[in-house]
């Protein structure tokens, strides 16, 4: 079950859902709007290879922003780290992000329990779009578990900005 903005806010001061910088005034219905981070990254290879860590560019965007272009593929940040161990969550972009062409999360928008950390950001736009650090740009939603909450362990843990893949890292060939 989906927990509604009250809910939410009543798990924060309780301690059991955990969002760095939390401002009630980013309450939503059912969801906690969260911030772009200053970090983006691009992969610099025109081909990836699965079981080699892939290069990336990192770079800060400035108080001017960043131009982000189509035919790129973008990792970015949440100025926020946010999450739980008690409730899983979910990652969709906002409404006013989305209707400019932005696309922050199209292939793995879970957020298993326990994972408390900044989240990466899947990025790619449909046309030019100026973006800033600190502007509005998703919400998170928090939904309650059936059965006993495992927490999180995996390859992410730790994170404190945008990271590049670490499927190398599961180099497991079936044969």
């Amino acid at each position: 079950m989906i927990l509604s903005g009250p809910e939410i806010l009543a798990e924060v001061r309780a301690g059991r859902i955990h969002i760095d910088d939390f401002d009630p005034e980013r309450l939503e219905p059912n969801s906690y709007g969260f911030r772009l981070a200053d970090d983006i990254l691009w992969y610099e290879q025109d081909v990836i290879d699965c079981f080699e860590p892939p290069h990336a560019t990192h770079v800060k965007i400035g108080p001017e922003g960043m131009v982000l272009e189509p035919g790129r593929f973008y990792l970015g940040g949440t100025m926020e780290a946010m999450g739980s161990p008690h409730y899983a969550a979910t990652l969709y972009a906002c409404r006013s992000a989305s209707t400019l062409g932005i696309w922050i999360q199209f292939s793995a928008p879970l957020g298993h329990s326990g994972a408390v950390f900044p989240w990466t950001l899947e990025m790619k736009v449909a046309h030019p779009v100026r973006v800033y650090p600190g502007m509005m740009i998703g919400k998170l939603a928090f939904w309650s578990m059936q059965g006993d909450a495992v927490e999180y362990d995996g390859k992410y843990t730790g994170s404190s900005s945008a990271v590049a893949s670490r499927l190398s890292l599961d180099r497991h060939v079936a044969g």
